[in-house]
């Protein structure tokens, strides 16, 4: 699919890989990647500077459809019944298919483990799933096997009625024990593939922390989202200075711990079931990566008193 761009006054000067970012929705680096030609159909090399009267044709190929697939993959269920469960996932999983994952993601696994029983609301790519997490956080996640259930459970989530609970580690010590953290999120400007603090093209974001425990140069903290962004918790730890640790794309460049992700986990849901009307709650076993972590700031790190 070629696509034609004009150039505007604001935009001259810029390389071409940084406006195609931009105008395109994607990351620079998928920018870099796109056959782009001016108006002669010449090729520009993606640091060109865009010029008054450039006119660019960029050929975009079509994107793939994907297809979720049943797959046979382990998943940890911590409750099931036939409305509903409750999986813990774990960190490194991918939640539903996407472009560079099109397999492998905890929706192959539950389309086998259910038959393929699972809510459509959110079409082939994503069935059955209410709330996504991270591919590097792990933790608890309500997928629905029907729209009845997938339907009550959206609305609790957008009445604050639905509690969810994290814990993670971040870099440096928080002031305050208690806080909240009340800053809008929206798409970062220049690398789509990134959220960020700012106070347009963004959505009301809350963030709840208490402070469980302090080491030296790190703070364990428990998290109670009142909304759920994208990246949200990530995003509002780098926004007070504090980065979560193991987090490279929002900033931690401190991994003592040998992680391979953020230190996050999912811990804690309550919600009120959508056919019974009873109130349940869960919460998951501490992950591997979590606890070796607080082993190594026990034995490292404890601040002596």
């Amino acid at each position: 699919m070629k696509v034609l761009l004009p150039i505007t006054d604001e935009n001259v000067g810029k390389r071409l890989d940084v406006y195609l970012s931009e105008a395109l929705e994607m990351s620079r680096s998928a920018a870099q990647s796109l056959v782009t030609c001016d108006k002669n159909g010449t090729v520009l090399s993606k640091n060109y500077k865009l010029r008054n009267g450039d006119e660019l044709t960029v050929d975009i190929p079509e994107p793939k459809q994907l297809e979720a697939v049943p797959q046979d993959i382990p998943v940890d269920i911590v409750y099931e019944d036939e409305w509903l469960l409750v999986v813990d996932k774990p960190q490194g999983m991918v939640v539903h298919p996407a472009a560079g994952n099109e397999d492998g993601t905890l929706v192959n696994a539950l389309l086998y483990k259910c038959e393929g029983r699972l809510s459509s609301i959110n079409g082939v790519i994503r069935p059955g799933i209410v709330h996504r997490i991270d591919k590097d956080t792990s933790g608890l996640l309500i997928v629905a096997k029907c729209d009845e259930s997938h339907s009550s459970l959206a609305e609790q989530i957008a009445e604050h009625s639905f509690t969810r609970r994290y814990e993670t580690i971040v870099v440096g010590n928080i002031k305050d024990d208690t806080g909240t953290i009340d800053a809008p999120i929206g798409r970062h400007k220049t690398d789509r593939k990134k959220m960020c603090v700012r106070s347009d093209n963004s959505r009301n974001a809350v963030t709840h922390y208490r402070v469980i425990e302090r080491y030296r140069g790190y703070t364990r903290l428990e998290l109670t989202l009142e909304t759920g962004r994208t990246h949200q918790i990530r995003v509002h730890m780098k926004h007070i200075g504090h980065p979560v640790v193991g987090d490279a794309v929002y900033g931690s460049e401190k991994n003592e711990f040998g992680l391979k992700g953020q230190c996050l986990t999912a811990k804690y849901i309550k919600f009120v079931h959508p056919i019974t009307n009873e109130t349940l709650e869960f919460e998951a076993k501490m992950p591997e990566f979590f606890t070796k972590t607080l082993d190594k700031l026990e034995k490292q790190y404890k601040i002596k008193t």
